[in-house]
């Protein structure tokens, strides 16, 4: 029989463990069974939080800068650097982490910060950067972020306008001749698992806004001025895939920075390697928090699937909760998962034990796979 080779390629468990504690605790489980199998871990992320994580854990170097945060204070950003490469985290910046509990600010809440953390990567000498985008506390079309890099967005009255989505109402110019020169000659890659448009009902306000704390009377507001915004700058772009990806910063990087979109599980397989340790896999455990429709539209676990089937490499599934499908499941290329919810039905239970309850699971997954 052929000796069998598992590759742990896991997304974190929101809330609950990190991808590399999860491909950790697999592991665990793994080796409680059959203790002499040979375990890769590449933990993945899909451009959103945890990507700057997945980086570190595959062999990057984490650096840390002081940046602007949402709300126009100081706050400590990481990015990943290894060699040329970086992959930068706008939610280290610009994200939903970064507001106190209960604290929102739909119409003022700025990209800046982002900018900021894609200047400290451009210092390091980045030529390729993987900028991954989701987790934004910000609806601002990344005007703060363009602001950051040297652009200069003024109202009628030539003054800077506002910070955030809400700002953009009274801008009368736009200008971007003093952006940054270097981002000429660096390859930037819009990482998302958002392929949303900059406006109208399936864009950022719409879709993302309230979850930032946006009122129906704020989404209406920010959705005109991402338009009129869109209108100054450049319309062409802002019907584009990726465009309304964490509050339309994807558009800023594309009409602006001259960025390309790529879905964010893709570029970050690319990133970390997957391809050559797919290659001396026999079976490959995926999964996250939640398997559910979500999943299915770009997220770490079905990317892993689609490359491993592709590859003819068997895919498993690890999962706090499941909502999705066999037949789901098997047209993602999944043939079976291990739900933490099969062996602790009480969710809050669940989520705070979920470490060993993840090694009870990779121990089955032993027992039928590896035995």
């Amino acid at each position: 029989m052929e000796t069998a080779s598992v590759l742990v390629a896991a997304d974190k468990f929101k809330g609950s463990l990190t991808a590399a504690q999860v491909a950790g605790r697999v592991t665990a489980g793994l080796r409680r069974v059959v203790p002499g199998v040979r375990v890769e871990t590449l933990p993945v992320a899909d451009g959103g939080d945890g990507t700057v994580a997945a980086a570190v854990a595959a062999g990057f170097e984490r650096r840390e800068v002081r940046v602007t945060g949402p709300l126009g204070e100081a706050v400590t950003a990481a990015y990943a650097l290894r060699g040329t490469t970086a992959v930068v985290e706008m939610a280290e910046a610009s994200g939903l982490q970064h507001l106190p509990a209960g604290v929102f600010a739909p119409l003022t809440a700025t990209t800046y910060g982002s900018g900021e953390l894609l200047a400290a990567a451009l210092d390091a000498g980045a030529r390729t950067i993987v900028f991954g985008v989701g987790g934004s506390a910000t609806t601002d079309g990344g005007a703060g972020m363009l602001a950051a890099l040297g652009a200069r967005f003024l109202d009628a009255d030539g003054k800077p306008v506002g910070p955030g989505g809400g700002g953009l109402a009274d801008l009368a110019e736009a200008d971007l001749s003093g952006l940054d020169p270097r981002l000429a000659d660096v390859d930037l890659i819009l990482a998302s698992d958002v392929d949303n448009p900059l406006t109208g009902p399936k864009g950022a306000p719409e879709v993302y806004g309230r979850q930032k704390g946006a009122t129906e009377e704020d989404i209406a507001v920010l959705d005109a001025a991402l338009a009129h915004y869109a209108s100054v700058l450049g319309p062409e772009h802002a019907g584009l895939p990726g465009a309304g990806a964490a509050g339309g910063i994807g558009y800023g990087a594309l009409v602006a920075l001259g960025a390309r979109f790529r879905p964010g599980i893709e570029v970050m397989l690319d990133v970390l390697g997957f391809a050559p340790a797919l290659a001396r896999a026999t079976l490959v455990i995926t999964g996250e928090g939640s398997l559910d429709e979500q999943t299915l539209h770009g997220k770490a676990p079905a990317g892993v699937a689609s490359a491993a089937r592709a590859a003819g490499v068997e895919v498993v599934a690890v999962c706090g909760r499941l909502a999705l499908t066999p037949e789901a499941l098997n047209g993602a290329g999944i043939s079976r998962v291990y739900a933490l919810a099969d062996l602790e039905p009480d969710p809050a239970v669940s989520m705070a034990q979920a470490g060993p309850l993840l090694e009870r699971a990779a121990e089955t997954i032993a027992r039928d796979f590896l035995r």
